[in-house]
């Protein structure tokens, strides 16, 4: 008999199984603070939530990322991944993992290696071989990829350019004020891992194999109104994994919402309906 399930030795009741711990994973961007809403509602759920930051994002803070970017350089894809694979599998039991934007592909990429016991991606990124490509997000990558020989940078998004990506439901002052907040530059190297893998679903950076049947359960979650990852990406990510393999893939959209899917307000309600997705699935393949 499971120790988690064994009766009570007084009342002869099963106590409740512990919950599975959460971990947090950022977009480019952004910091770990991006989450704060969703960990602390987690948390008062009564989950472990764990948030690290990106290889070279860590625990500094936005202001300090902005004053000196240079640990983001150089930071890779695959980096960014095998990062969080470690502080997974140091884990004591198998988590949920939610991704947001480019968290949601790092996401998916260790679902495909065999963690988590459900993932969620929030307006996430595109793995290889998901051929969509949005004016909307390329536009909204200019920052990394307007200069090529700048692959291993880290350049500035300005505050009128994270109105268009993030604040795009929001006034000016506003976004400004989120900017301040959150906003870090873009670590470029990422950027291109990601999208010059599009078109090489064998061999690019951000493959995984559409067909897994043993991956975890993966929930995708769009927002109406994203620039970032607009509905066209989000509906392709999921066609492509429904194709390709029997394993579980769900799918949500939300109205009205921009890629600030995390923190925009009515933020709860797409905060619960990941958890309590990710909690049916857990339940069923405990």
């Amino acid at each position: 008999m499971n120790a988690n399930t064994a009766p009570d030795a007084a009342t002869g009741a099963a106590p409740e199984a512990a919950l599975p711990p959460i971990v947090l994973i950022h977009g480019l961007w952004m910091t770990p603070k991006s989450w704060d809403t969703w960990a602390e509602r987690f948390r008062a759920r009564g989950h472990e939530v764990i948030v690290p930051g990106w290889p070279g994002v860590d625990d500094r803070t936005p202001a300090e990322l902005r004053q000196d970017p240079r640990s983001l350089r150089g930071v890779g894809l695959k980096q960014v991944v095998d990062h969080y694979e470690r502080i997974i599998r140091a884990l004591p039991t198998k988590p949920i993992i939610m991704g947001h934007s480019f968290g949601g592909l790092v996401t998916q990429m260790l679902a495909d290696r065999g963690l988590g016991v459900a993932v969620v991606g929030v307006a996430p990124g595109q793995p290889a071989g998901v051929k969509v490509l949005p004016f909307s997000t390329l536009r909204s990558g200019l920052p990394a990829l307007y200069n090529p020989f700048a692959i291993n940078g880290a350049n500035a998004i300005s505050k009128a350019h994270f109105r268009y990506t993030f604040g795009n439901d929001l006034s000016r002052a506003e976004s400004d004020a989120i900017y301040e907040e959150q906003a870090i530059p873009s670590v470029n190297h990422v950027f291109f891992d990601g999208v010059l893998s599009l078109l090489n679903e064998r061999g690019g950076v951000s493959k995984v194999d559409f067909a897994k049947a043993d991956r975890a359960p993966l929930l995708v979650i769009g927002g109406a109104i994203d620039h970032v990852v607009p509905l066209t990406a989000t509906r392709a990510i999921v066609k492509k994994y429904r194709q390709a393999g029997p394993a579980v893939v769900d799918y949500l959209e939300f109205e009205g919402r921009t890629h600030r899917l995390v923190s925009q307000d009515g933020w709860e309600e797409v905060a619960d309906a990941a958890l309590e997705w990710a909690l049916v699935q857990a339940e069923v393949n405990a």
